[in-house]
């Protein structure tokens, strides 16, 4: 009976282990697809996204205020002095009959307002009418870094002096390449427009506010493309600095979440909902954590 009882065993340990083996693999396969139909994006990239969005704003500000600056001189026909960029910034300007072109250096390292600390030089070309209703600027980077982020490329910005709501505008076509120090990497493109609707033309950054619509992508390092759209204005107070209120959609693979930033709050907080309807608070920078 002994002899009988052995064989019978590991027969009924193998069937055991392959129905654990199979129940294994299914329950893998299903928790792969609850994160991608579910999820779209996970915080950690969500975070990593909202980062290079914060880079691409700033950078985006960096040039309208030195543009804004020499605007102003002209059409206000007096002197006009922004105190945005900080005494550490070294801005050089070379001029042409038709053109001026803007180097604004950051050196090795300078603190914006905002506590973002930059490196390297933003470059910015332009025809030198500062009367025109409109006119494009091309802007480049040059071994520029976000708060120790290495970021590569630049953009074609198209400057309206007075748009429908008779406020300054600026409508980006940009295009990212960014390296952290841990090795993670992402490319963002897209359009942007900046509505400056309140602040424009007092001289002080504090009390500027724009609104942002748009769209683009978030390519991350394993290759997965995050499509984003901009569903309800994007309010960037500039004595924050976070977006403070309105509503993003991040698609992928046929499904869609909503990061919600908020009711106007200065924080760097906003509410991810997910396919199924679920949702939960997010903390969005990485590189702040108060």
């Amino acid at each position: 009976m002994k002899k009988s009882l052995k064989p019978m065993n590991l027969v009924g340990l193998l069937l055991l282990s392959g129905l654990t083996f199979t129940a294994c693999s299914e329950e893998e396969t299903a928790t792969e697809e609850i994160f991608t139909d579910a999820e779209v994006i996970t915080v950690a990239e969500l975070q990593y996204s909202d980062e290079a969005e914060q880079m691409a704003d700033d950078i985006a500000e960096i040039a309208e205020d030195a543009y804004v600056s020499d605007e102003m001189s002209v059409t206000s026909k007096g002197i006009y002095l922004s105190d945005y960029l900080p005494d550490c910034v070294t801005v050089t300007t070379i001029e042409t009959d038709t053109t001026k072109e803007k180097t604004i250096d950051f050196g090795q390292g300078c603190e914006l307002r905002n506590g973002n600390v930059l490196a390297g030089i933003v470059k910015l070309s332009y025809v030198k009418d500062m009367e025109a209703a409109s006119k494009t600027i091309t802007l480049t980077l040059e071994n520029f870094v976000f708060n120790e982020v290495s970021v590569e490329g630049g953009a074609s910005i198209l400057r309206v002096r007075s748009n429908e709501n008779d406020n300054p505008q600026s409508t980006a076509t940009r295009n990212y390449n960014a390296t952290w120090p841990d090795g993670e990497t992402a490319s963002f493109s897209g359009t942007r427009t900046r509505e400056w609707i309140e602040g424009f033309g007092t001289g002080f950054w504090g009390d500027n506010v724009f609104l942002i619509t748009g769209s683009g992508t978030f390519t991350n390092r394993a290759g997965n493309v995050f499509s984003k759209e901009i569903t309800t204005p994007l309010r960037r107070e500039m004595s924050c600095r976070f977006i403070v209120q309105g509503v993003l959609e991040i698609s992928r693979n046929g499904a869609t979440a909503s990061l919600d930033f908020g009711d106007g709050s200065c924080d760097a907080k906003g509410i991810l909902t997910k396919p199924d309807g679920t949702s939960e608070e997010v903390f969005l920078r990485r590189f702040f954590k108060n």
